[in-house]
């Protein structure tokens, strides 16, 4: 029962990476501009990661990983 506990809030939290992740695209305009690599290169690898995360079993780092994932996408946006 713990576990799904865990679950939930790990992706409640990951529900609030969306807000945020737009929040920080609206207050950074000009970083998006010249970042678009980067941000392409920092989604992947917390993809990469969170998959590796998955097959070891970690939520934690799961959770860390899809989190920066979604925040750093949001950036992304046209």
């Amino acid at each position: 029962m713990l576990e799904i506990y865990k679950l939930f809030i790990g992706v409640l939290f990951l529900m609030l990476g969306f807000s945020i992740g737009n929040y920080l695209a609206s207050i950074t305009k000009d970083e998006r501009k010249q970042g678009q690599k980067w941000f392409r290169l920092i989604i992947i690898a917390s993809l990469i990661g969170g998959l590796i995360s998955l097959i070891a079993r970690n939520d934690v780092l799961l959770f860390t990983f899809f989190f920066i994932a979604i925040v750093t996408s949001r950036s992304l946006k046209k």
